[in-house]
């Protein structure tokens, strides 16, 4: 039988001494610390009792307990004894402890604190996160068109159908920041609510309502009401406001045929003195009407049309909506004033009140650049500041093209002769849309 070394103790009178009697108790101490130890680190890698760990073990979980295995090897290599010591491992059975019992302070047992992140999840959880990360990793990598999308990219490109870049739109009202007339901070405002008004002061369909006046009758009156205009050199908005009073009245009154005259002469007597500075006097009116009239029955029938319309005068015209139109199509003199040719050719023909001034409007802006061949023909600006798309302004803009190309051999050449001149840039002699029904077709497909 193997011998086996024994270390004996030598009792002295210092072992109940201060010093003496400490360095024992010390070393009998450490060795029975190791057990605890050992509980210890069981505590931080948290086990049951069948040795298995309680919550799956994730990356977080296995880095943590790695962490805690090597905690717990420091601590056994600081309660081990150096090699030259005097204490040696016993195999034989530990003797048995002095009778005198120490009080030993264990350390607490390491607490691991398991953040928000790391909460323990179940295998679904776990395999969800995955995936997501496996789905973000995609989405950074560069994405290669299939073969699919590139054949119907080049069929589409091969039938004219490639899509175009979006259209960026430009502020119309940049260059007016400074104006204070121009009232930049409440232009839209104003529009909106102009958008609003003009269903209620449209006139509605009134030859029906009129026994002694029709439709070319109508046409003569705004005929001459357009060369009186120009012959006093008036404002814009007084010519189109004279035809609204006109158009408004004749709606809620039947006019015998011999005081249709007299009637545009009282429009523009009130339209000029809402609109103009300087306005025309009354004797200028007879005179220009040849004495047909005299001021007493002019006076007269101004009183009339104020009682009748209930001096409602602030209305938003179709020249509001060309101003604001025109502006948003960024014309040259040329499309400014073929414009204005398109808008005074619908003043004069009846069936231009079944629209809506502002589509009348943005439907002659469309129908000039169509006739002077502006590309594109409606842009994305005319679109956010019109409200109207191509295919609304489609019935308007035939009607006006087909103004403009009855305007030549028609027997009213008033406004044909007025935009025939060089001032105007000729703009009444341009070819006619003839384009306009294909460029609607190709649209719509």
């Amino acid at each position: 039988m193997a011998s086996r070394t024994l270390v004996p103790h030598q009792s002295t009178g210092d072992d109940m001494g201060n010093n003496g009697g400490i360095k024992q108790k010390n070393v009998q101490v450490q060795g029975r610390n190791r057990k605890v130890l050992n509980d210890i680190g069981n505590l931080v890698t948290v086990r049951d009792v069948q040795g298995k760990v309680e919550r799956p073990i994730t990356r977080s979980f296995r880095a943590k307990l790695l962490a805690n295995a090597q905690v717990t090897d420091n601590h056994h290599q600081a309660v081990a004894p150096a090699r030259g010591s005097k204490v040696a491992t016993k195999v034989g059975p530990v003797p048995k402890p002095p009778t005198k019992k120490v009080v030993i302070n264990k350390p607490e047992p390491e607490v691991i604190v398991i953040s928000p992140d790391t909460q323990e999840m179940n295998p679904k959880e776990e395999v969800k996160m995955v995936n997501n990360e496996k789905s973000a990793a995609k989405k950074n990598k560069k994405q290669l068109p299939t073969m699919t999308a590139v054949l119907t990219a080049r069929s589409k490109a091969a039938c004219g159908l490639s899509i175009k870049p979006k259209e960026l739109t430009v502020d119309i009202d940049a260059s007016d920041a400074d104006n204070e007339l121009a009232v930049v901070e409440y232009i839209e405002d104003l529009y909106h609510f102009y958008k609003l008004a003009e269903n209620e002061c449209r006139p509605h369909d009134y030859l029906t309502s009129q026994p002694e006046i029709n439709e070319k009758m109508r046409a003569i009156l705004v005929d001459w009401l357009i060369e009186v205009h120009d012959r006093f050199d008036l404002v814009p908005e007084t010519l189109y406001l004279t035809i609204n009073l006109v158009d408004r009245f004749l709606s809620v009154k039947a006019m015998p045929k011999r005081e249709l005259q007299l009637l545009g002469i009282g429009c523009m007597l009130i339209a000029c003195k809402y609109e103009e500075i300087w306005a025309p006097e009354v004797n200028d009116f007879v005179t220009i009407s040849d004495g047909a009239y005299t001021n007493e029955q002019i006076l007269k029938m101004e009183k009339t049309i104020l009682r009748k319309l209930e001096w409602y005068l602030t209305v938003p015209t179709l020249y509001v909506f060309l101003t604001r139109y025109i502006k948003a199509s960024i014309p040259d003199d040329e499309s400014e004033n073929m414009v204005y040719f398109l808008a005074e050719l619908a003043l004069m023909n009846y069936g231009s009140i079944l629209f809506c001034p502002s589509v009348v409007a943005a439907s002659a802006v469309y129908v000039a650049r169509l006739t002077l061949h502006k590309s594109p023909a409606w842009t994305e600006t005319l679109r956010l500041y019109t409200g109207y798309s191509e295919s609304q302004l489609r019935e308007c803009g035939k009607m006006l093209v087909s103004f403009h190309s009855a305007a030549a051999g028609h027997r009213l050449q008033k406004v044909y002769k007025k935009y025939s001149k060089a001032e105007k840039f000729a703009v009444a002699m341009c070819e006619p849309a003839t384009s306009f029904s294909e460029n609607m077709l190709s649209f719509c497909h």
